[in-house]
């Protein structure tokens, strides 16, 4: 039976992952340029992190070594890079298909962790790669929808295969930081964030009315602070597996929030691709090897009986 804490994790997980799902949306009615939108989600996102944080007493000097302050800081470029580039990528190949290009981020880290911290890339590890590569080459192949160019869609999943590169440097920098608050992390590189976009995003014209500020306002506090605060929440309760499997929802909210609000919709070539990277994610995230992929599974019992 399943616990309360393990209940309250898979809440939380849900919830995040759902919040997730919608930021597509947002970032493209804010209206604004990319780098405003990241720069205010950082603004926004450090001052509900930094209350959290003073909260739980978590703003403590001396956590702050150096190392931490360093690999902190390259992780939040890396983050943040990610952001621009991803929500770049929105309007040029649709939320749905960005979102689903940026889910290649398990083999991104997969490489990565590999050369620098040694990580042994196992056949079926390898099997998964190729699976989502084969659904890349159906995205890429696939004629756009719902009126985008194909040179701009092209581009699309250019930058959303980027963002998810610089989540997977994130992600390895990350790891460099065992020991360390994640909320503490996540607040230096929303700090970081800030400082680096200042420059870009003030030279624009601010947000001209209030529902351009509200939505900014949701992305920074909901998309990002209340996010995170749910997505590690979830982690300190919930086994990886567990994690892994809820993560799925991210996409799949933000095709059915594409869907509702702009009435787009996959074409079975674009589906199939999709769903060869969610499959390949899921059997690297879940650790499937090819005799516990379920399909294979289930005809290896009936070929049993």
């Amino acid at each position: 039976m399943m616990d309360r804490k393990t209940r309250r994790g898979r809440a939380e997980m849900t919830a995040a992952m759902l919040i997730s799902g919608t930021i597509g949306w947002f970032v493209l009615m804010s209206g604004q340029p990319v780098a405003g939108v990241v720069f205010w989600r950082c603004v926004f996102g450090a001052a509900t992190l930094a209350a959290l944080a003073a909260m739980l007493g978590l703003i403590d000097l001396r956590r702050l070594r150096l190392r931490v302050i360093v690999l902190s800081v390259a992780g939040g470029m890396a983050i943040v890079v990610n952001w621009l580039l991803l929500f770049a990528a929105y309007p040029r190949a649709s939320i749905s298909i960005a979102t689903m290009v940026y889910n290649t981020q398990p083999f991104m880290l997969l490489g990565l962790g590999a050369l620098f911290l040694g990580e042994r890339i196992t056949p079926a590890k390898l099997f998964w790669l190729s699976v989502s590569f084969a659904g890349m080459i159906a995205i890429v192949s696939a004629k756009p929808a719902g009126g985008f160019e194909p040179a701009n869609y092209l581009a699309g999943v250019g930058l959303a295969l980027a963002a998810a590169f610089f989540y997977a440097i994130a992600a390895i920098v990350t790891k460099l930081l065992q020991g360390t608050p994640p909320l503490l992390i996540a607040l230096i590189q929303v700090i970081t964030g800030a400082v680096m976009l200042a420059p870009f995003a003030l030279a624009n014209p601010l947000p001209q009315d209030g529902t351009q500020w509200m939505l900014l306002i949701v992305i920074g506090v909901v998309h990002t602070g209340v996010m995170y605060i749910l997505l590690y929440g979830a982690i300190q309760k919930l086994p990886t597996h567990v994690t892994g499997a809820l993560s799925f929802i991210y996409p799949i909210a933000a095709i059915v929030v594409e869907r509702i609000a702009f009435g787009h919709a996959l074409q079975a070539v674009q589906i199939a691709g999709s769903a060869a990277i969610l499959l390949a994610a899921a059997g690297t995230n879940l650790g499937w090897n090819l005799r516990s992929i379920p399909l294979i599974r289930l005809a290896r019992k009936r070929s049993a009986s």
